[in-house]
C-alpha cells in the first residue's frame, strides 16, 4: 500500500542499521529489539509500532521489554476501534486506528434448505472452539443448522473434541486446515460467520467475512465490537454456548434476524476496504515524516 504511494519499502525481519526514515515495527515484544536499537542509532527519528492482540490483551500489561517498546515509540498503531481505551493511559495519546481491508467478494446466493454457519479459527484456547462445540451438541436435534468449522488442530486436547464433536453431531463438519482461496470461498457460501474468541486484535476473518457479505456473530470481546460496532446485534457473551446455540436458532426461524445482520454488516463493509486502510497508512507516514529531523 505504501509502495503505491511512491515510497520505497523495505520488509525486513529486524531492523539491523539498514539506511532508512522510517520504521514501523509489528508487535511490541517481537520488535523489541529493532525498537530500541531504532531510538539507539535514529534519536528523534520516527517510529511507529503496530500492534496485535498479544500486545494488547497480555504482553504490554506484563512484560517489561513489550512496556518499552511502547515507550519508545512515536506511534501506536491498533487494528480496531476499541484497541485505544485498552491502552495504557498514558500512551492513548500516541494511537491511531488502522482498520485492517480486504478486497470485496461477490455476495453469494445461499440455499434455503439449510442455515449454514462457519466457524474459520485454529483448534487453540484463544479461539475458543468449546463455545462452538458445545453450541453443535445443544443444537444436536436441528438438523437444518448445519455448522462446519476450518481450523488446524493446534493443540490435541481440542482436536480430541473436535472430533467427538463431530461424531456424536452429524449436523458439525470440522474440515480441518484449508488453503486461502478455499476458505474465503466457503465464507462467501455461507450464511453466517461464528467468531467466538476469547481475546483478539481485530480479527482479518470477520473482515473477510464482512466484504463478502456474510453476516458474522461474534463474542462480545474488544477485538469484536471494535469492528462490528458497539450497536452491532449479533453478539453473545464469551463462552456463551447457550446464547449461540439460540443466536443460530433464531437466525434459521426468523429470516428478518438475518436480514437485519446482513444489512449491518453491510453498512461497515466500506470501513475495510482497501482504499480506506491505504488512507490511514499514508496519514501515518507523513505525520512521522514531518517530526523526523
Amino acid at each position: 500500500m505504501l509502495r503505491s504511494a511512491n515510497y520505497q519499502v523495505a520488509v525486513a525481519d529486524s531492523f539491523t542499521g539498514q539506511p532508512t526514515d522510517v520504521l514501523i515495527a509489528l508487535h511490541a515484544r517481537r520488535s523489541a529489539a529493532s525498537v530500541l536499537r531504532w531510538s539507539v542509532e535514529r534519536p528523534g527519528c520516527a517510529q511507529a509500532l503496530v500492534l496485535t492482540g498479544t500486545d494488547l490483551y497480555g504482553d504490554i500489561h506484563t512484560d517489561p521489554v513489550a512496556q518499552r517498546s511502547l515507550s519508545l515509540a512515536q506511534r501506536l498503531v491498533v487494528l480496531h476501534q476499541r484497541a485505544v481505551a485498552d491502552l495504557p493511559a498514558e500512551h492513548r495519546h500516541k494511537a491511531l486506528v488502522c482498520l485492517q481491508s480486504t478486497p470485496a467478494r461477490a455476495t453469494l446466493i445461499k440455499t434455503t434448505q439449510s442455515l449454514r454457519a462457519l466457524m474459520v479459527g485454529h483448534l487453540r484456547d484463544e479461539k475458543q472452539p468449546q463455545t462452538f462445540f458445545a453450541a453443535a451438541r445443544l443444537l444436536a436435534d436441528r438438523h437444518d443448522i448445519c455448522l462446519d468449522h476450518i481450523g488446524a488442530a493446534l493443540d490435541p486436547a481440542l482436536r480430541a473434541q473436535a472430533l467427538a464433536t463431530q461424531a456424536a453431531c452429524p449436523h458439525y463438519r470440522w474440515l480441518g486446515a484449508q488453503p486461502h482461496a478455499a476458505t474465503r470461498a466457503r465464507i462467501q457460501r455461507a450464511h453466517l460467520l461464528v467468531h467466538p474468541s476469547r481475546v483478539e486484535g481485530g480479527a482479518h476473518v470477520v473482515i473477510e467475512a464482512i466484504r463478502s457479505g456474510t453476516p458474522v456473530i461474534a463474542s462480545r470481546i474488544a477485538g469484536n465490537v471494535g469492528l462490528l460496532g458497539d450497536a452491532y446485534t449479533g453478539y453473545f457473551e464469551p463462552g456463551d454456548a447457550a446464547g449461540l446455540a439460540a443466536l443460530l436458532t433464531q437466525c434459521r426461524d426468523d429470516p428478518s434476524i438475518l436480514a437485519s445482520l446482513r444489512a449491518q454488516c453491510a453498512a461497515r463493509a466500506p470501513l475495510f476496504a482497501p482504499e480506506h486502510e491505504r488512507a490511514t497508512l499514508i496519514t501515518l507516514l507523513h505525520t512521522l515524516l514531518e517530526t523526523s529531523p
